[in-house]
Protein backbone atom coordinates (compact mmCIF):
# COMPACT_ATOMS: atom_id res chain seq x y z
CA UNK A 1 0.00 0.00 0.00
CA UNK A 2 1.04 3.48 -0.44
CA UNK A 3 1.88 5.79 2.73
CA UNK A 4 0.28 9.07 3.10
CA UNK A 5 3.15 11.46 3.80
CA UNK A 6 1.19 14.96 4.67
CA UNK A 7 1.22 15.60 8.21
CA UNK A 8 -2.06 16.01 10.05
CA UNK A 9 -2.55 18.11 13.22
CA UNK A 10 -3.14 16.61 15.90
CA UNK A 11 -6.75 16.38 17.60
CA UNK A 12 -5.99 15.35 20.76
CA UNK A 13 -9.74 15.78 22.62
CA UNK A 14 -11.52 14.10 19.25
CA UNK A 15 -9.04 11.17 19.57
CA UNK A 16 -9.51 10.40 22.66
CA UNK A 17 -13.44 10.66 22.48
CA UNK A 18 -13.37 8.30 19.85
CA UNK A 19 -11.19 5.91 21.96
CA UNK A 20 -13.29 6.21 25.00
CA UNK A 21 -16.53 5.91 23.31
CA UNK A 22 -15.78 2.15 22.45
CA UNK A 23 -17.41 2.22 19.14
CA UNK A 24 -13.79 3.08 18.06
CA UNK A 25 -12.04 0.15 19.57
CA UNK A 26 -14.84 -2.41 17.93
CA UNK A 27 -14.90 -0.93 14.91
CA UNK A 28 -11.01 -1.48 14.81
CA UNK A 29 -11.05 -5.01 16.34
CA UNK A 30 -13.80 -6.77 13.46
CA UNK A 31 -11.67 -4.55 10.83
CA UNK A 32 -9.16 -6.19 12.03
CA UNK A 33 -9.99 -9.63 12.55
CA UNK A 34 -11.79 -9.46 9.07
CA UNK A 35 -8.24 -8.87 7.62
CA UNK A 36 -7.02 -11.52 9.31
CA UNK A 37 -9.46 -13.75 8.26
CA UNK A 38 -8.79 -12.50 4.58
CA UNK A 39 -4.83 -12.91 4.61
CA UNK A 40 -4.30 -15.52 7.24
CA UNK A 41 -2.90 -13.77 9.38
CA UNK A 42 -2.61 -12.38 13.40
CA UNK A 43 -3.36 -8.76 14.21
CA UNK A 44 0.53 -8.60 15.64
CA UNK A 45 -0.75 -10.40 19.12
CA UNK A 46 -1.79 -14.02 20.61
CA UNK A 47 -5.27 -14.12 21.59
CA UNK A 48 -3.87 -15.32 25.23
CA UNK A 49 -0.88 -14.78 27.32
CA UNK A 50 1.56 -17.20 26.54
CA UNK A 51 3.35 -19.34 29.36
CA UNK A 52 6.66 -17.97 30.80
CA UNK A 53 9.49 -19.55 29.72
CA UNK A 54 12.19 -17.54 30.49
CA UNK A 55 12.67 -15.65 27.89
CA UNK A 56 13.91 -12.80 30.04
CA UNK A 57 16.31 -10.59 29.29
CA UNK A 58 18.68 -12.98 30.65
CA UNK A 59 18.39 -12.89 34.72
CA UNK A 60 18.31 -16.27 34.65
CA UNK A 61 21.48 -16.79 33.59
CA UNK A 62 24.45 -14.42 33.22
CA UNK A 63 25.76 -16.01 29.56
CA UNK A 64 24.15 -14.41 26.40
CA UNK A 65 21.83 -16.88 25.21
CA UNK A 66 22.10 -15.98 21.51
CA UNK A 67 24.68 -18.13 19.73
CA UNK A 68 27.01 -15.39 18.14
CA UNK A 69 27.06 -16.17 14.37
CA UNK A 70 30.08 -17.18 13.09
CA UNK A 71 31.39 -15.06 10.05
CA UNK A 72 29.99 -16.65 6.97
CA UNK A 73 26.22 -16.61 8.66
CA UNK A 74 26.48 -12.63 9.36
CA UNK A 75 24.24 -10.72 6.67
CA UNK A 76 25.36 -9.24 3.90
CA UNK A 77 23.01 -6.35 5.08
CA UNK A 78 25.19 -3.29 4.56
CA UNK A 79 25.75 -1.53 7.84
CA UNK A 80 24.03 2.38 8.04
CA UNK A 81 26.60 4.74 6.57
CA UNK A 82 27.71 7.53 9.09
CA UNK A 83 25.21 10.45 8.78
CA UNK A 84 26.50 14.28 9.53
CA UNK A 85 24.37 16.40 12.61
CA UNK A 86 21.26 16.32 9.64
CA UNK A 87 21.02 20.01 8.76
CA UNK A 88 19.89 18.53 4.42
CA UNK A 89 18.08 16.00 6.23
CA UNK A 90 13.82 15.94 6.17
CA UNK A 91 12.96 15.74 10.24
CA UNK A 92 8.99 16.76 9.39
CA UNK A 93 6.43 15.82 11.68
CA UNK A 94 4.93 13.42 8.69
CA UNK A 95 7.78 12.23 7.82
CA UNK A 96 8.70 10.99 11.73
CA UNK A 97 5.18 9.84 11.99
CA UNK A 98 5.65 7.92 8.62
CA UNK A 99 8.02 5.75 9.28
CA UNK A 100 7.01 5.44 12.95
CA UNK A 101 3.57 3.97 11.41
CA UNK A 102 5.59 1.78 8.78
CA UNK A 103 7.22 -0.01 11.95
CA UNK A 104 5.08 -0.74 14.12
CA UNK A 105 2.91 -2.10 11.55
CA UNK A 106 5.58 -4.43 10.19
CA UNK A 107 5.67 -5.37 13.86
CA UNK A 108 1.84 -6.12 14.50
CA UNK A 109 2.08 -7.86 10.98
CA UNK A 110 5.13 -10.15 12.19
CA UNK A 111 4.22 -11.48 16.04
CA UNK A 112 6.40 -13.62 17.96
CA UNK A 113 6.06 -16.33 20.00
CA UNK A 114 6.89 -14.22 23.18
CA UNK A 115 4.15 -13.72 26.18
CA UNK A 116 2.17 -11.24 25.39
CA UNK A 117 2.36 -9.72 29.11
CA UNK A 118 6.23 -9.90 29.07
CA UNK A 119 8.44 -7.33 29.04
CA UNK A 120 9.22 -8.35 24.89
CA UNK A 121 6.12 -7.17 24.18
CA UNK A 122 5.63 -4.53 27.03
CA UNK A 123 8.35 -2.61 25.62
CA UNK A 124 6.85 -2.43 22.14
CA UNK A 125 4.02 -1.70 23.68
CA UNK A 126 5.70 1.24 25.40
CA UNK A 127 6.85 2.76 22.00
CA UNK A 128 3.08 2.27 20.54
CA UNK A 129 1.54 4.28 22.88
CA UNK A 130 4.05 7.02 22.15
CA UNK A 131 3.09 6.45 18.51
CA UNK A 132 -0.86 6.66 19.35
CA UNK A 133 -0.28 10.23 21.25
CA UNK A 134 0.33 11.68 17.86
CA UNK A 135 -1.49 9.40 15.60
CA UNK A 136 -4.03 11.24 13.93
CA UNK A 137 -6.56 8.42 14.95
CA UNK A 138 -7.31 5.84 17.53
CA UNK A 139 -6.22 3.21 15.94
CA UNK A 140 -2.89 2.32 18.29
CA UNK A 141 -4.61 2.90 21.27
CA UNK A 142 -8.10 0.84 20.40
CA UNK A 143 -5.02 -2.25 19.08
CA UNK A 144 -3.38 -1.91 22.49
CA UNK A 145 -6.82 -1.75 24.47
CA UNK A 146 -7.96 -4.89 22.82
CA UNK A 147 -4.74 -6.33 23.91
CA UNK A 148 -5.18 -5.42 27.26
CA UNK A 149 -8.50 -7.14 27.31
CA UNK A 150 -6.65 -10.80 25.59
CA UNK A 151 -4.32 -10.28 28.91
CA UNK A 152 -7.21 -10.16 31.20
CA UNK A 153 -4.66 -7.06 32.36
CA UNK A 154 -2.47 -9.55 33.83
CA UNK A 155 1.33 -9.21 34.82
CA UNK A 156 3.96 -12.04 34.09
CA UNK A 157 3.62 -14.82 36.83
CA UNK A 158 6.20 -14.92 38.78
CA UNK A 159 5.53 -12.34 41.73
CA UNK A 160 9.03 -10.25 42.22
CA UNK A 161 10.36 -10.50 38.75
CA UNK A 162 10.54 -7.16 37.08
CA UNK A 163 10.14 -8.13 34.13
CA UNK A 164 7.05 -9.43 34.59
CA UNK A 165 6.17 -6.00 36.13
CA UNK A 166 6.63 -4.43 32.54
CA UNK A 167 3.25 -4.47 31.03
CA UNK A 168 1.83 -2.35 33.71
CA UNK A 169 2.86 0.50 32.17
CA UNK A 170 1.06 0.09 29.29
CA UNK A 171 -2.19 -0.99 31.48
CA UNK A 172 -1.70 2.11 33.87
CA UNK A 173 -1.40 4.84 30.62
CA UNK A 174 -4.82 3.09 29.40
CA UNK A 175 -6.25 3.69 32.58
CA UNK A 176 -5.25 6.83 32.18
CA UNK A 177 -7.81 7.11 29.53
CA UNK A 178 -10.41 5.05 30.32
CA UNK A 179 -11.07 4.89 34.33
CA UNK A 180 -11.76 1.80 34.02
CA UNK A 181 -10.38 0.35 37.58
CA UNK A 182 -10.31 -3.09 35.85
CA UNK A 183 -7.68 -2.06 34.15
CA UNK A 184 -5.39 -1.65 37.62
CA UNK A 185 -6.76 -4.10 39.95
CA UNK A 186 -4.20 -6.79 39.06
CA UNK A 187 -1.16 -4.04 39.07
CA UNK A 188 -2.79 -2.86 42.64
CA UNK A 189 -2.59 -6.29 43.77
CA UNK A 190 0.60 -7.44 42.86
CA UNK A 191 2.56 -4.74 44.27
CA UNK A 192 0.49 -4.77 47.43
CA UNK A 193 2.12 -8.32 48.12
CA UNK A 194 5.32 -7.36 47.16
CA UNK A 195 5.22 -4.62 49.64
CA UNK A 196 3.84 -7.19 52.56
CA UNK A 197 6.44 -9.16 52.07
CA UNK A 198 9.33 -7.47 50.75
CA UNK A 199 12.43 -8.93 49.80
CA UNK A 200 15.85 -7.96 51.37
CA UNK A 201 18.22 -5.91 49.79
CA UNK A 202 20.99 -8.30 48.87
CA UNK A 203 21.57 -7.62 44.98
CA UNK A 204 24.78 -10.65 44.12
CA UNK A 205 24.00 -11.74 40.86
CA UNK A 206 25.02 -15.26 41.85
CA UNK A 207 22.38 -15.62 44.19
CA UNK A 208 19.13 -18.28 43.64
CA UNK A 209 17.14 -15.60 43.85
CA UNK A 210 18.41 -12.99 42.21
CA UNK A 211 15.32 -12.26 40.17
CA UNK A 212 12.99 -11.44 43.22
CA UNK A 213 15.34 -8.14 43.37
CA UNK A 214 16.34 -5.03 40.76
CA UNK A 215 19.59 -7.49 40.25
CA UNK A 216 20.22 -6.35 36.72
CA UNK A 217 20.66 -2.87 35.06
CA UNK A 218 17.17 -4.02 32.92
CA UNK A 219 14.72 -3.99 35.99
CA UNK A 220 15.34 0.44 36.14
CA UNK A 221 13.62 0.46 33.18
CA UNK A 222 11.07 -2.63 33.51
CA UNK A 223 9.87 -1.99 37.11
CA UNK A 224 10.06 1.56 38.66
CA UNK A 225 8.02 3.73 36.02
CA UNK A 226 5.26 1.11 36.55
CA UNK A 227 5.61 2.16 40.39
CA UNK A 228 5.76 6.00 39.90
CA UNK A 229 2.68 5.54 37.12
CA UNK A 230 0.80 3.70 40.31
CA UNK A 231 1.11 5.96 43.09
CA UNK A 232 -0.31 8.68 40.70
CA UNK A 233 -3.36 7.12 39.29
CA UNK A 234 -4.41 5.96 43.08
CA UNK A 235 -2.47 8.87 44.66
CA UNK A 236 -0.89 6.54 47.28
CA UNK A 237 2.53 7.14 47.53
CA UNK A 238 3.82 4.22 48.96
CA UNK A 239 4.31 2.54 45.51
CA UNK A 240 6.59 5.51 44.56
CA UNK A 241 8.56 5.57 47.57
CA UNK A 242 9.40 2.13 47.35
CA UNK A 243 10.35 2.52 44.02
CA UNK A 244 12.55 4.84 44.93
CA UNK A 245 14.27 3.57 47.69
CA UNK A 246 15.17 0.33 45.92
CA UNK A 247 16.43 2.30 42.44
CA UNK A 248 19.05 4.01 45.16
CA UNK A 249 19.96 0.75 46.24
CA UNK A 250 20.23 -0.75 42.81
CA UNK A 251 22.33 2.25 41.69
CA UNK A 252 24.81 2.28 44.73
CA UNK A 253 25.40 -1.38 43.50
CA UNK A 254 25.10 -1.27 39.69
CA UNK A 255 26.01 2.27 38.64
CA UNK A 256 30.11 2.97 38.06
CA UNK A 257 30.73 7.08 39.34
CA UNK A 258 33.80 7.17 37.19
CA UNK A 259 32.61 5.95 34.33
CA UNK A 260 28.85 7.24 34.57
CA UNK A 261 27.33 3.89 33.57
CA UNK A 262 25.54 0.90 34.94
CA UNK A 263 26.86 -3.23 35.37
CA UNK A 264 24.42 -5.11 33.86
CA UNK A 265 24.94 -7.33 37.02
CA UNK A 266 27.70 -8.36 39.46
CA UNK A 267 28.67 -10.65 37.49
CA UNK A 268 30.51 -8.13 35.49
CA UNK A 269 31.99 -6.32 38.15
CA UNK A 270 35.28 -7.90 37.18
CA UNK A 271 35.46 -8.90 33.42
CA UNK A 272 36.77 -6.84 31.40
CA UNK A 273 36.86 -6.20 27.53
CA UNK A 274 39.65 -7.01 25.08
CA UNK A 275 41.02 -3.54 25.13
CA UNK A 276 41.09 -3.98 28.94
CA UNK A 277 38.11 -1.33 29.53
CA UNK A 278 35.29 -2.38 31.63
CA UNK A 279 32.74 -3.84 30.17
CA UNK A 280 29.15 -1.99 29.56
CA UNK A 281 26.75 -3.04 27.95
CA UNK A 282 24.73 -1.00 25.48
CA UNK A 283 21.26 -2.32 25.82
CA UNK A 284 21.83 -2.35 29.44
CA UNK A 285 22.60 1.46 29.84
CA UNK A 286 19.91 2.44 27.33
CA UNK A 287 17.34 0.77 29.21
CA UNK A 288 18.55 2.40 32.69
CA UNK A 289 18.64 5.90 30.94
CA UNK A 290 15.35 5.34 29.16
CA UNK A 291 14.35 4.21 32.53
CA UNK A 292 15.59 7.02 34.07
CA UNK A 293 13.69 9.34 31.59
CA UNK A 294 9.96 7.51 32.06
CA UNK A 295 10.56 7.08 35.86
CA UNK A 296 11.57 11.52 35.89
CA UNK A 297 7.93 11.68 33.98
CA UNK A 298 5.86 10.66 36.92
CA UNK A 299 8.60 11.57 39.57
CA UNK A 300 6.71 15.25 41.25
CA UNK A 301 8.49 18.17 40.69
CA UNK A 302 9.48 18.78 44.33
CA UNK A 303 10.43 15.40 45.81
CA UNK A 304 13.20 15.47 48.06
CA UNK A 305 15.38 12.80 45.31
CA UNK A 306 14.50 14.65 41.88
CA UNK A 307 18.32 16.79 41.66
CA UNK A 308 19.72 13.22 42.25
CA UNK A 309 17.92 11.93 39.53
CA UNK A 310 18.66 14.65 37.01
CA UNK A 311 22.07 14.74 37.60
CA UNK A 312 23.01 10.57 37.62
CA UNK A 313 20.57 11.03 33.94
CA UNK A 314 23.11 14.53 32.94
CA UNK A 315 25.89 12.61 33.81
CA UNK A 316 24.89 9.20 32.26
CA UNK A 317 23.81 11.45 29.35
CA UNK A 318 26.87 12.75 28.35
CA UNK A 319 28.95 9.77 28.92
CA UNK A 320 26.48 8.35 26.17
CA UNK A 321 26.94 11.14 23.71
CA UNK A 322 30.80 10.71 24.29
CA UNK A 323 30.47 7.35 22.49
CA UNK A 324 28.03 7.91 19.44
CA UNK A 325 29.83 6.16 16.66
CA UNK A 326 30.46 7.67 13.27
CA UNK A 327 27.70 6.01 11.58
CA UNK A 328 25.26 7.41 14.62
CA UNK A 329 24.76 4.31 16.46
CA UNK A 330 25.69 2.75 19.61
CA UNK A 331 27.79 -0.63 19.76
CA UNK A 332 26.95 -3.43 22.05
CA UNK A 333 30.44 -2.95 24.36
CA UNK A 334 30.56 0.53 24.79
CA UNK A 335 33.77 1.06 25.37
CA UNK A 336 35.62 -1.26 23.23
CA UNK A 337 33.86 -0.67 19.51
CA UNK A 338 36.44 -1.78 17.49
CA UNK A 339 35.71 -5.52 19.80
CA UNK A 340 32.08 -4.88 18.77
CA UNK A 341 31.77 -3.26 15.77
CA UNK A 342 28.24 -4.25 14.74
CA UNK A 343 25.75 -1.32 14.96
CA UNK A 344 22.98 -2.17 17.21
CA UNK A 345 19.61 0.02 17.16
CA UNK A 346 18.06 -1.60 20.33
CA UNK A 347 20.44 0.43 22.62
CA UNK A 348 20.63 3.15 19.90
CA UNK A 349 16.75 3.41 20.06
CA UNK A 350 16.97 4.06 23.93
CA UNK A 351 19.83 6.35 23.88
CA UNK A 352 18.22 8.39 21.25
CA UNK A 353 14.96 8.72 22.75
CA UNK A 354 16.12 10.10 26.19
CA UNK A 355 18.43 12.27 25.25
CA UNK A 356 15.49 13.88 23.18
CA UNK A 357 13.51 13.48 25.93
CA UNK A 358 16.26 15.69 27.63
CA UNK A 359 16.33 18.20 25.58
CA UNK A 360 12.61 18.56 25.33
CA UNK A 361 12.35 18.12 28.80
CA UNK A 362 14.94 21.31 29.53
CA UNK A 363 17.27 18.90 31.08
CA UNK A 364 20.03 18.89 28.35
CA UNK A 365 21.12 21.30 26.24
CA UNK A 366 19.70 21.72 22.88
CA UNK A 367 22.67 22.88 21.11
CA UNK A 368 25.02 20.35 22.63
CA UNK A 369 22.51 17.54 22.19
CA UNK A 370 20.38 18.09 18.89
CA UNK A 371 22.93 16.37 16.66
CA UNK A 372 23.50 13.89 18.68
CA UNK A 373 19.53 13.02 18.93
CA UNK A 374 19.08 13.60 14.80
CA UNK A 375 22.01 11.85 13.84
CA UNK A 376 21.00 8.55 16.19
CA UNK A 377 17.45 9.02 14.53
CA UNK A 378 19.19 9.18 11.04
CA UNK A 379 21.30 6.08 12.09
CA UNK A 380 18.09 4.14 12.95
CA UNK A 381 15.65 5.25 10.33
CA UNK A 382 18.04 3.91 8.02
CA UNK A 383 17.64 0.21 9.66
CA UNK A 384 14.33 0.30 9.10
CA UNK A 385 14.26 -1.72 5.66
CA UNK A 386 11.47 -0.73 2.79
CA UNK A 387 9.12 -3.83 4.03
CA UNK A 388 9.25 -1.65 7.64
CA UNK A 389 11.23 -3.74 9.47
CA UNK A 390 13.63 -2.63 11.63
CA UNK A 391 16.95 -4.73 11.56
CA UNK A 392 20.33 -5.22 13.59
CA UNK A 393 18.82 -5.43 17.19
CA UNK A 394 20.61 -7.82 19.18
CA UNK A 395 18.94 -10.33 20.00
CA UNK A 396 17.94 -11.31 24.25
CA UNK A 397 21.00 -11.34 25.87
CA UNK A 398 23.03 -9.86 29.08
CA UNK A 399 26.29 -8.61 27.44
CA UNK A 400 27.99 -7.05 24.28
CA UNK A 401 27.70 -10.27 21.32
CA UNK A 402 27.41 -10.51 17.59
CA UNK A 403 24.27 -11.29 15.99
CA UNK A 404 22.81 -11.52 12.66
CA UNK A 405 22.18 -7.75 11.59
CA UNK A 406 19.13 -8.95 9.62
CA UNK A 407 17.51 -9.35 13.45
CA UNK A 408 14.53 -8.19 14.78
CA UNK A 409 12.28 -7.86 18.24
CA UNK A 410 9.37 -6.06 19.55
CA UNK A 411 11.34 -3.98 22.06
CA UNK A 412 13.76 -3.48 19.54
CA UNK A 413 11.22 -1.73 17.49
CA UNK A 414 9.53 -0.43 21.01
CA UNK A 415 13.10 1.92 21.61
CA UNK A 416 12.28 3.04 18.08
CA UNK A 417 9.05 4.15 18.27
CA UNK A 418 9.70 5.47 21.79
CA UNK A 419 12.81 7.54 19.94
CA UNK A 420 10.70 8.71 17.06
CA UNK A 421 7.74 10.28 20.09
CA UNK A 422 10.25 12.34 21.26
CA UNK A 423 11.97 13.42 17.64
CA UNK A 424 8.68 14.44 17.13
CA UNK A 425 8.20 16.36 20.08
CA UNK A 426 11.62 18.25 19.04
CA UNK A 427 10.39 19.21 15.91
CA UNK A 428 7.09 20.27 15.98
CA UNK A 429 8.10 21.87 20.07
CA UNK A 430 4.70 20.25 21.17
Amino acid sequence: MEWELTFYPMDLPRLRAHFLSGQGMIAWVLLLAGAALGAGCSDGFQGQPGTFHGHVEAPDSPIDSTPTPSADRISSTPSPTPVAASANRAHTPGAVLEIMRKAADWQLSNPTTDPTNGWVYAAFYDGALALAKINQDSKYYDLLMAQGLKNRWQLGEHTYNADDHAVAQMYIELYELKKDPELVQATRQRFDEILDYPKDDNLDFSRPDRNDRWSWCDALFMDPPAWARLSKVTGDPKYLDSANRRWWVTSSYLYDKDEHLYYRDSTFFTQREPNGQKIFWSRGNGWVLAGLARWLDYLPADHPDRAKYEKQFRDMAEKVKSLQQDDGLWRTGMLDPASHPQPETSGSGFFTFALAWGINHGLLDRAEYEPVVFKGWDALTQSVQPNGKLIHVQPVGAQPSGFNENSSTPYGVGAFLLAGGEVFTLVTGK
